[in-house]
């Protein structure tokens, strides 16, 4: 079972894609739920999503369904949304709060941290080792973390969710100028709504490689998936959505790529 891919482009973007992948382990298979079976919380087509929109881009991503463990949870399994309702390293429940485990098949401690070894770490030493990779060869990089989700999951966030949600952990993840050009073209997107660190303010791996200072910057990009598929099983591919919305995610990248490639992320022009 392969663990993870790399596509590797030439460019300063790497393209982090967590959520995207469906296999499970067949022990771990059997022990799932009618429910969990569903895999219902998957990034659905979200490669496809993404697919040729930067020609130089670096892809890095995870074949491995987060209910077997979650790429994107802190692998010490402490919550980035301390009091409000979410999933762990390892869910035990769906986004509605629903159980994915057979009764008392959940997984013991270190059982998770077995899980943790094989396939969170992996992804993400592939994805530290494309970032520095970028990085010496642009003198910056920038990660774009992928992610979509369905649009209504009241267990999560109340109403419904914007189709871009832009997280930079309030600005701490990247340069302002990476910000700004990412959420720019989200709020100028004609016909689509957005919001700027709202529910989604980036995951543990957008607040983990996001490091300005070190000429690494992250951002993740959260979209409704109303905007690309159908929100039910079995989940298809819309393509007269996806056409409509994924010039505006080009353009994202387009300008991300400018940014790097200008030197205005640069140590030296970021002071100027």
């Amino acid at each position: 079972m392969q663990v993870f891919g790399v596509s590797r482009g030439d460019g300063p973007i790497v393209l982090g894609q967590p959520h995207g992948g469906t296999q499970v382990p067949d022990g771990i298979a059997a022990r799932l739920n009618e429910n969990g079976h569903g895999l219902a919380d998957t990034d659905w087509h979200i490669n496809r999503l993404y697919q040729g929109l930067l020609d130089d881009a670096t892809v890095v991503q995870s074949h491995i369904h987060r209910y077997v463990i979650d790429a994107n949870r802190d692998p010490s399994g402490v919550s980035l949304y301390p009091g409000q309702n979410t999933t762990t390293l390892v869910p035990l429940t769906d986004f509605d709060g629903t159980s994915i485990w057979a009764e008392g098949q959940e997984p013991p401690e270190d059982e998770i941290e077995d899980r943790r070894v094989k396939y969170h770490a992996p992804y993400h030493a592939a994805l530290e080792q494309e970032l520095d990779r970028v990085r010496a060869k642009h003198g910056v990089a920038i990660l774009f973390d992928c992610h979509s989700i369905r649009s209504l999951i009241p267990f999560l966030f109340e109403g419904e969710l914007p189709i871009f949600n832009t997280g930079t952990n309030i600005g701490a993840t990247c340069h302002p100028a990476i910000e700004q050009a990412v959420h720019g073209v989200a709020a100028g997107a004609a016909g689509f709504t957005s919001v700027l660190n709202g529910r989604f303010k980036g995951g543990w791996t957008t607040r983990h490689y996001g490091r300005p200072t070190e000429g690494r910057h992250a951002i993740q990009m959260e979209i409704a998936q109303r905007a690309y598929m159908d929100e039910t099983p079995p989940w298809n591919w819309r393509e007269d959505r996806a056409a409509t919305l994924r010039p505006h995610l080009k353009a994202m990248l387009d300008r991300l790529r400018d940014l790097a490639l200008s030197g205005a992320l640069t140590e030296k022009g970021a002071l100027q």
